[in-house]
């Protein structure tokens, strides 16, 4: 099987597992904002947000050493596996230790919407850090494995329990808030469960006899991942937090609302990535592995732009039938969130270039730029125009760190970019978010984002036609 045709197997394999759960989740947005409100709903964002943030802290990013060195041959699966569950279990254990901590901070620091939010909920947040946790790690130490079946197969069922659970807790016992988190934690722990019995992984288990050097290499590798994650996490959500402060938690709702579904780029994004870096860990020693990158990036690049602008073209209608009728309003905050998930995709392919050299150090620095960025036009936009302030502050976050490492990666991998189909692409975008915003005319509206979207496939549909020669062993180009 040529490399081309590994990755859009592993691709596919990886989407039939992952999208259809989440695509699922997305319908029953409506369902979640019902229930919970506005109000309600912008606060469970924050509460995930924070929690996805402690878990790359509370495990020291332990997980991205666990599918970096088990996809590594040359190390052994067991002391992978055995330092990964063992890093992420002390973390987690220290995880409760700080929840006082949290309880205390309300009560020092001046009112403050968020703090106040988090100690109400501090225990079950650790609970759904622990849980949170020691679900990625083995996940991940089973796509390492290459049984990205397995890894596919858990994805469908962990969404199918925890969607159970969601209605158990949400309209059984009405529990709000409590019973959507519940419903989290109790479906991580049934993916573990699953994944231990049918991965066998208590076989790869070592309690004793840790391979010293190994750990030290896999958290020499991890612990700068650590400022990555926060900056990350500064890029992607802080802005929610900038907004549940400065115009409240019902704002807030209808922010998550409107990047929820560009977010369904995202996802599609990190299915491909999680192929991609598998295949690009592979094929680091191969003498075409610049063309490889090359024509990779081209297809990819192409296709998402074609999604982005085929989301902006619908996205009016589409959240008018996925949101609840208060959240209608989400959509003209959607263009500038739509342009930064396209380009958090193309930072992303980037980024597999510093996991695959082993070299996290640039992934922090670069990412601390536009974790920098994000914070100073946070706090500069969002008193100025709102909601709108917080889509630009991000968009423009994503975009700096993209065209940083460009430069940067030419340095370990030199690929082409096409830079003029990516201008190209970015402006016409550019344009179909400026009539989503300005055009109030309904027959001029989607007359013109149609015209929009039309130009764009056909600017894009070249390099995907070459992407399938290649999968197909038909192509002639080197790499």
């Amino acid at each position: 099987m040529n490399k081309y045709k590994k990755l859009a197997s592993n691709t596919i394999v990886l989407a039939i597992g992952q999208f259809g759960s989440k695509l699922l989740v997305v319908v029953l947005m409506r369902f979640y904002q019902s229930v919970l409100g506005q109000e309600g709903y912008g606060e469970i964002s924050t509460i995930i947000d924070t929690a996805t943030l402690l878990i790359s802290l509370a495990t020291l990013s332990i997980g991205e050493s666990v599918i970096r060195f088990g996809l590594d041959n040359a190390y052994d699966k067991s002391q992978v596996f055995s330092i990964g569950i063992k890093v992420t279990v002390l973390g987690s254990a220290f995880c409760y230790l700080i929840v006082p901590v949290i309880g205390g901070l309300s009560g020092v620091l001046p009112e403050n919407n968020v703090i106040t939010l988090l100690n109400e909920y501090s225990i079950i947040t650790a609970v759904y850090v622990m849980t949170g946790g020691m679900k990625s790690t083995c996940a991940l130490f089973v796509r390492s494995k290459g049984n990205v079946r397995l890894y596919a197969v858990d994805g469908i069922f962990t969404t199918i329990m925890n969607i159970l659970f969601n209605l158990l807790f949400l309209l059984v016992f009405k529990m709000g808030n409590m019973g959507y988190l519940l419903s989290v934690v109790c479906a991580d722990v049934c993916s573990v469960l699953f994944l231990t019995y049918m991965g066998r992984l208590s076989r790869y288990f070592i309690l004793f006899g840790a391979n010293k050097k190994l750990r030290r290499a896999m958290l020499r590798f991890a612990i700068p991942m650590i400022p990555t994650t926060v900056m990350w996490w500064i890029i992607n959500v802080s802005d929610t937090f900038f907004v549940s402060e400065m115009l409240g938690f019902t704002q807030s709702g209808i922010y998550k609302a409107a990047y929820r579904l560009p977010n369904m780029i995202a996802l599609l994004s990190g299915i491909f990535s999680q192929a991609w870096n598998m295949s690009a860990i592979k094929e680091k020693n191969s003498r075409t592995v610049a063309n490889f990158y090359t024509n990779v990036f081209s297809a990819f690049q192409s296709f998402v732009f074609v999604v982005g602008a085929g989301m902006l073209l619908l996205i009016k209608p589409v959240i008018s039938l996925i949101c609840d009728t208060p959240f209608h309003i989400a959509y003209i905050y959607t263009p500038f969130l739509v342009m930064a998930v396209v380009y958090s995709c193309f930072v992303t392919f980037m980024g597999s270039v510093y996991v695959v050299s082993k070299q996290s150090k640039r992934s922090m620095v670069t990412t601390a730029v536009g974790a920098a960025a994000n914070i100073g036009l946070n706090a500069l936009l969002i008193p100025l125009i709102g909601i709108h302030g917080a889509a630009i502050a991000t968009c423009v976050s994503y975009l700096a760190v993209f065209y940083i490492r460009v430069i940067d990666t030419k340095k370990f991998v030199y690929m082409n970019v096409h830079l003029h189909k990516l201008i190209t692409n970015t402006i016409s975008l550019l344009a179909m978010g400026f009539v989503i915003l300005f055009c109030k005319n309904q027959m001029v509206f989607y007359s013109v984002l149609a015209a929009i979207f039309v130009f764009v496939v056909f600017v894009n549909y070249r390099a995907c036609i070459k992407m399938v020669k290649l999968v197909l062993g038909k192509g002639k180009v080197k790499g």
